[in-house]
């Protein structure tokens, strides 16, 4: 990590050709997730794993993501309901270790097909509107944790299951708001850590994600100026629109084409 104070490594990035279109996806995710309050990850993941990898992609966006959601969390303290997302982070971020080992190891390619099914899945999901309606139960409460913190670990695309499961059986929206935020925040902190444990934390993907990070910040907030222009029926199309095609544009298949 002490290459961090090293410019010249700073400079070899943004004079990477690559750096340029990654700038791109950062100001283009954080517009998107200011302006819809959802879907970063479901943009930034395929496409800057399809300029790099996956790895720098999950790794950048959890630096990223922690550094704009932990600061939410003291506002969100007294809406949270604490007795869901506890149970809820201490499971995704212990079976995290296991997405993380997915990160490491797997093919990239075959990763990147797996995050562009994944995130076209999710759409299709949430786009029909589909909502778990029962009560929440401990044990429902942990496989879903379990089967976030995996895809979390894995690809940093932990939310949409957890949001599924809690608009249905939370009807308080400010209370699903607030336990989202806090669950995040947990989220993205056990994450660091395991990265950190698991060696991916490199100094070149630190530097690249404090790079980007204060273009995706600047960019929530534009994206959430442009909010109060447009209907929610409008905003939700439009970020159901660009995420779609995030996942078609992040296909292997379209690097011939594309890059």
């Amino acid at each position: 990590m002490t290459d961090l104070f090293d410019l010249s490594l700073f400079a070899s990035i943004v004079s990477d050709r690559r750096f340029v279109a990654a700038a791109a996806i950062a100001i283009f995710s954080g517009v998107v997730r200011g302006f819809s309050g959802f879907g970063s990850a479901l943009i930034y993941i395929p496409l800057t794993a399809a300029i790099y990898d996956p790895l720098t992609a999950a790794v950048t966006f959890v630096m990223i993501d922690f550094a704009t959601g932990v600061s939410f969390v003291m506002g969100a303290w007294r809406k949270t309901r604490w007795g869901e997302v506890l149970p809820l982070a201490a499971a995704a971020i212990a079976s995290a270790q296991f997405g993380t080992l997915i990160l490491q190891y797997a093919d990239p390619t075959l990763l990147r097909w797996m995050i562009c099914i994944l995130v076209a899945g999710i759409v299709g999901v949430l786009a029909s509107g589909w909502r778990y309606e029962g009560r929440p139960h401990l044990s429902v409460t942990i496989a879903v944790g379990l089967f976030a913190g995996l895809l979390g670990g894995a690809v940093q695309i932990s939310g949409p299951p957890i949001v599924v499961y809690w608009l249905g059986s939370m009807h308080d929206v400010g209370i699903v708001r607030a336990s989202l935020i806090s669950y995040f925040g947990l989220f993205s902190a056990g994450s660091v850590v395991t990265y950190y444990f698991h060696g991916l934390l490199s100094a070149k993907l630190v530097a690249l994600a404090i790079l980007l990070g204060p273009l995706h910040i600047v960019a929530m907030w534009v994206g959430g100026k442009a909010f109060h222009f447009a209907t929610p029926e409008t905003y939700r199309r439009v970020a159901y629109a660009t995420i779609i095609l995030s996942a078609i544009v992040g296909m292997p298949l379209l690097d011939g084409w594309l890059r």
